[in-house]
């Protein structure tokens, strides 16, 4: 897998501007984050530990936080999303919450410290 500029270019348009924003909200956290990839996906890096992932499906789009914890901290805000143990699946209609994109973002942060 590339790293997470390679594989934006390979979405289609909605799907990259939607996963580039909440790209540009984890940064604004976390501006030392690195590309690469993690469980064979896209994603930012933080001090070398995964930081949030990113894939597109046939008909979702998906963040990974690589964590429970922090799904679990945001899951009353995300009424109408499907959610599981390590995934957050939305779509470009319906697009994540930046308060909430923020939240993930600082709580993985917290965890990798």
């Amino acid at each position: 897998m590339a790293d997470v500029d390679d594989y934006f270019a390979s979405l289609d348009a909605s799907s990259r501007d939607a996963f580039a924003r909440i790209r540009a909200l984890a940064e604004e956290l976390a501006p030392a984050a690195e590309q690469g990839t993690s469980y064979g996906m896209a994603a930012l890096r933080w001090r070398g530990k995964p930081l949030l992932g990113f894939k597109a499906a046939k008909d979702h789009l998906a963040v990974f936080p690589f964590s429970p914890a922090a799904i679990d901290a945001v899951r009353d805000q995300l009424v109408g999303y499907s959610l599981s143990k390590g995934t957050i699946r939305f779509s470009a209609e319906q697009p994540l919450p930046d308060d909430v994109v923020r939240a993930v973002v600082r709580h993985r942060l917290d965890e990798i410290g």
